[in-house]
């Protein structure tokens, strides 16, 4: 009879013997220690199902949001995550503890050659700095997400993420793996996992620390608006987001330090059409709207029977 590795095993937590293992020093031990990890959790995690996140997670959100949640994580700093979303979505990024820096980039779901335009997303609305009712642009012109809520007004367009001779430089190691991984790496190897590759991947736009341009055209970094603060972000069309929470390039402090981000989505395909409204708390420009227009033809193109 043919014997299968499973079979040969003996009962978890034990030798084969019968007496009790210590340790993972032998397949059964490290088979016991694997399994005794299911149902625990950490303070910073994927959480799958999403409705299986801590109240801390999804508090505030709207009663109909607990419903149709696709998305709860809090990330650690030095890490990234990624995730394809559909139109609709909303998401909530949460600076819990006020250092956390997160780079964003955006690319279309099957099409990664359509991706925000970090430009377009600051000339095309006359607009350098980051808040409620901010468009973020692709470079097709149309509208990727808006930013619909934000709480914290400290946020980067202009001067991407770090790179990982800069972190060599100041800390002395900036690959992916290491003690101070920097952006662009982060975000490539977020991007790799969609298939899309390092040349694809775009600047990025950076929430929670923020940036100044001063009159001489010195761009200044100005930090942190401090712990709890929030931004939301509404898709308008199917997009592969990832995101690297890592420190920012103008960090003026010698210690690579920074904290997590908590993340949460949920759909929200009613406030496609507040938005286009201007029933979301703020009334869209002519070039926001033109960008959605853009959009909108495309996707009842693509869908119209």
């Amino acid at each position: 009879m043919t014997q299968t590795l499973e079979s040969a095993l003996p009962a978890a937590g034990t030798d084969p013997a019968g007496t009790t293992t210590a340790g993972t020093a032998t397949t059964a031990g490290a088979r016991a220690h694997a399994r005794a990890q299911h149902g625990r959790t950490a303070d910073t995690m994927i959480h799958v199902p999403a409705a299986t996140a801590p109240d801390r997670l999804t508090a505030g959100l709207p009663a109909e949001a607990a419903a149709t949640l696709t998305w709860a994580e809090s990330l650690a700093f030095g890490r990234y995550t990624h995730l394809e979303l559909a139109r609709g979505t909303r998401i909530r990024l949460t600076d819990t503890d006020g250092d956390a820096c997160v780079h964003a980039v955006l690319f279309r779901a099957g099409a990664s050659y359509e991706r925000i335009n970090v430009a377009d997303t600051v000339k095309v609305p006359w607009q350098a700095y980051l808040g409620p009712g901010h468009p973020l642009l692709s470079d097709a012109g149309r509208l990727m997400a808006t930013l619909v809520a934000d709480s914290s007004g400290r946020h980067d367009a202009l001067t991407g993420t770090t790179s990982i001779a800069g972190n060599q430089a100041k800390y002395g190691a900036g690959s992916a793996h290491s003690a101070s991984p920097a952006g662009r790496e982060l975000l490539t190897l977020g991007a790799l996992k969609h298939g899309i590759s390092q040349r694809e991947v775009p600047p990025s736009i950076s929430f929670f620390k923020g940036t100044a341009v001063d009159a001489d055209g010195t761009i200044r970094f100005t930090g942190s608006a401090g712990a709890g603060t929030a931004v939301e972000l509404l898709l308008q069309m199917d997009a592969v987001l990832v995101l690297a929470n890592t420190a920012h390039p103008l960090d003026p402090r010698p210690d690579f330090t920074g904290s997590a981000v908590d993340i949460v989505a949920w759909q929200a395909p009613e406030d496609l059409a507040a938005l286009a409204a201007g029933n979301l708390g703020f009334t869209p420009g002519p070039e926001h709207l033109l960008a959605l227009q853009n959009t909108e033809h495309d996707f009842t193109a693509r869908t119209s029977a």
